[in-house]
């Protein structure tokens, strides 16, 4: 009887065991399956959660699942943080809208970027996508809003503005901080944020990198704006001013132009514009003494000896011939009609780094301030020389 009874509890025992384990394999395969449908689709991604910040897995078109920590603000933090959205806060306008510069209440400083909208599930799920892009030469966007038919961007303050404002003169920056090679390092680090994008799987294209959406920190470290900008606005009107709409013109490759094809070939054509601007400290839509704009004329080159016309003044003569002849020779490739000729992003910014440190070691073998510029034709046949430029 007890040898029966073992038997009828081991039996028992024996089944239980069964079933638990068959229940732990269908809640397994039911997990893979959720996780699998959230990787692949964002199905399960809620809309809106309440709450201070969001954090949820979400996938970055390519398969790669990163933490979205993209945090949703409270309209009225936000309208506390700029004065009600005063017009002392207000310090820009762009393609998203008015910008305003905020302070929170733990202290931090933001760029606030406000435009009528209604509630959008798109909009959310691309702003995740877009926080979670981190890089030391990109602009952090840190969270959004949308009470009250308003869409806001939350963005981290850059303190000394964009690179255009320092160009043209309405910075209070020092006129040394406008020496080559200072503009080298900026360049290089806007290199390094396109490439950056470029380099993600998917590639992100910036489609609207002009030197304007190049910023720089209190240490002057350059910082790319608006990535992804016209994905968030999808086919709300880009239109701006019409002297505003004619100077973004000009970063537009020809191919954006003609036909709308924007691609990775296409920001590194914005990017020879924005060097160019570097070069000249001038805007590129302004004209050459040919009367072509100064894309055109470095696309058309072929007389070098008018090359100091187009090169800032303010750069003086602290920089050496040889590598102001490969910087525009850089700056033409970027600026090819043929996006096919064009090189691409990781090698422009292999490019700048490697005339950086040119650049670096020949000012410093020959002592800062030394006049090395060579007039005309020279430029392009001579090495680093002395030659004054008067």
């Amino acid at each position: 009887m007890s040898k029966t009874l073992a038997a009828i509890l081991g039996g028992a025992a024996g089944a239980v065991a069964l079933v638990g384990i068959i229940i732990f394999l269908w809640f397994c395969l039911l997990r893979n399956k959720t996780i699998s449908r959230t990787s692949e689709s964002g199905s399960s991604d809620p809309s809106v959660q309440v709450g201070r910040n969001v954090g949820t897995v979400l996938s970055l078109r390519g398969g790669i699942n990163l933490q979205s920590e993209a945090r949703r603000f409270a309209l009225e933090e936000l309208a506390a943080a700029t004065k009600n959205f005063s017009d002392i806060n207000l310090i820009g306008n762009g393609k998203f809208g008015d910008v305003y510069k905020g302070l929170l209440q733990d202290g931090m400083i933001v760029a606030i970027k406000k435009r009528p909208g209604a509630p959008s599930q798109e909009f959310v799920v691309e702003v995740r996508y877009l926080s979670s892009i981190q890089h030391r030469n990109l602009v952090s966007l840190l969270g959004y809003c949308q009470e009250i038919n308003q869409q806001m961007l939350i963005y981290e303050y850059i303190p000394n503005g964009s690179v255009s404002s320092h160009l043209n003169g309405a910075s209070e920056v020092p006129e040394e901080k406008l020496e080559l090679k200072h503009r080298l390092p900026i360049a290089l680090g806007a290199a390094k944020g396109l490439a950056h994008l470029h380099t993600m799987s998917p590639p992100l294209v910036h489609k609207n990198f002009k030197t304007a959406n190049v910023l720089v920190d209190e240490n002057f470290i350059a910082k790319v704006a608006d990535a992804g900008i016209r994905n968030l606005l999808g086919r709300v009107d880009m239109a701006g001013t019409s002297s505003q709409v004619m100077a973004d013109h000009i970063f537009l490759a020809p191919e954006v132009r003609e036909f709308g094809r924007f691609s990775e070939r296409s920001d590194v054509y914005s990017f020879g514009v924005f060097l160019l601007e570097l070069i000249s400290g001038r805007e590129a839509m302004q004209s050459s003494e040919s009367d072509q704009s100064l894309v055109e004329w470095v696309q058309n080159y072929q007389d070098w000896s008018h090359l100091s016309t187009i090169i800032d003044h303010k750069l003086g003569s602290s920089y050496t011939a040889e590598v102001m002849k490969e910087f525009i020779q850089l700056t033409a490739q970027c600026v090819d009609t043929s996006s096919q000729r064009r090189p691409t992003m990781n090698h422009v910014a292999t490019e700048l780094d490697r005339i950086l440190e040119k650049e670096r070691s020949l000012t410093t073998i020959m002592g800062e301030g030394t006049p090395i510029f060579t007039l005309g034709s020279q430029l392009f046949t001579t090495t680093a020389t002395t030659t004054s430029f008067r």
